[in-house]
């Protein structure tokens, strides 16, 4: 009988001992009184308490929680009511403050955003509060945080989920953004016409000074190229002045050349030829040849002073020209009126008619 009775109790310890064993899970803790008082905050891990003396009063979750609180009326600075709805981040650093703090957090801390929600856009206008979110959760985190830091609770973050506007209020902004939104586009269609028109004198501009340009190097490229000629001109011409005196031509040939010159200037376009002074001696020594080359019968020069020449009309002769002066004006006139009847002779033979000769 002993026996049965031992192992009974042995059951009923064993069973006494499991019962009161709590394993905490991470991110947990647990508030544990003893005889209706505040003993101990279990952590995460293996606990035994005492049994019949000692409880487990509250499991708290030692997470960040997420409390989505429904929409306020709240009226702003200049009287429009708005219903907005906020969002508070937080969560639990103090297992006993959060215990016997507050009797129920969930419902003081939505109350608590409430009121300091209603604070907040109170001092501010419809405008500020669309426009100014960040201050605003800013501001409630602040206040917030503060005010539950008896309770055991962080506030971490506070965020404003949505702001509405009285329809009348709705309908006014539309209109507003529907006005500010053609006058940006006014303005951006009237900067694009600006650039282009820039942009236009820009490419025309440059379109000008590139062809100024080219004709300044077109210029430029035509003189050095009539430079050039007129240097090879004056070469070839050295050259052949060069050449003509090292092969030592005779005097008779020169003259030669000289009357095949003046047969070219004798062809009718010219109305003046100035003769050279010694065209009489020229004649005379070299007849034959000037008869060959077609200007005409060899007729000796008579080199006395003709007497229809006028002496007179002659602009070399003055009172003070000597007598050799005189004499060697009056061969020049007469040479020329010689030369200038034998060309008349010629052009009546060939029938080609040119002008007069002086």
């Amino acid at each position: 009988m002993s026996q049965i009775i031992g192992i009974v109790i042995l059951i009923i310890v064993l069973a006494l001992l499991v019962s009161n064993v709590r394993i905490v899970p991470q991110a947990h803790a647990n508030v544990i009184e003893r005889l209706g008082r505040y003993k101990a905050t279990w952590d995460a891990g293996l606990h035994l308490k005492v049994p019949f003396i000692e409880r487990v009063v509250k499991n708290i979750s030692l997470k960040e929680q997420v409390f989505d609180f429904p929409p306020q009326p709240v009226i702003t600075k200049d009287n429009v009511t708005m219903q907005i709805d906020s969002v508070v981040f937080c969560k639990v650093f103090d297992p006993q403050l959060y215990t016997y703090g507050v009797e129920n957090p969930l419902a003081g801390l939505q109350n608590l955003s409430a009121t300091t929600l209603r604070s907040i856009i109170g001092e501010m206008e419809l405008d500020a509060t669309l426009t100014s979110r960040e201050q605003i959760n800013a501001k409630m985190q602040a206040v917030l945080d503060e005010a539950t830091d008896a309770w055991g609770i962080k506030v971490t973050r506070v965020e404003i989920k949505n702001i509405q506007p009285p329809r009348e209020i709705e309908e006014v902004m539309t209109k507003q953004m529907r006005a500010e939104r053609e006058r940006r586009q006014t303005v951006l269609e009237a900067q694009a016409h600006q650039e282009a028109v820039v942009s236009r004198a820009e490419g025309d501009k440059k379109a000008k000074i590139l062809a100024a340009e080219a004709e300044k190097e077109a210029q430029i490229a035509l003189a050095e190229g009539r430079a050039k000629s007129i240097e090879l001109v004056y070469e070839a011409e050295a050259a052949g002045v060069k050449m003509l005196n090292e092969s030592k031509v005779s005097e008779g040939v020169l003259k030669l050349k000289g009357l095949e010159a003046l047969k070219d200037v004798a062809d009718g376009r010219a109305t003046k030829i100035f003769m050279p002074s010694d065209i009489s001696s020229t004649i005379a020594n070299l007849g034959l040849a000037g008869e060959a080359l077609g200007i005409g019968d060899y007729t000796p020069v008579d080199k006395a002073p003709n007497p229809n020449v006028d002496t007179t009309a002659d602009p070399c002769i003055h009172p003070d020209t000597g007598k050799g002066g005189i004499e060697a004006s009056m061969t020049t006139r007469s040479i020329n009126h010689e030369v200038t009847t034998k060309s008349a002779s010629e052009a009546a033979k060939t029938d080609i008619r040119s002008p007069r000769l002086k």
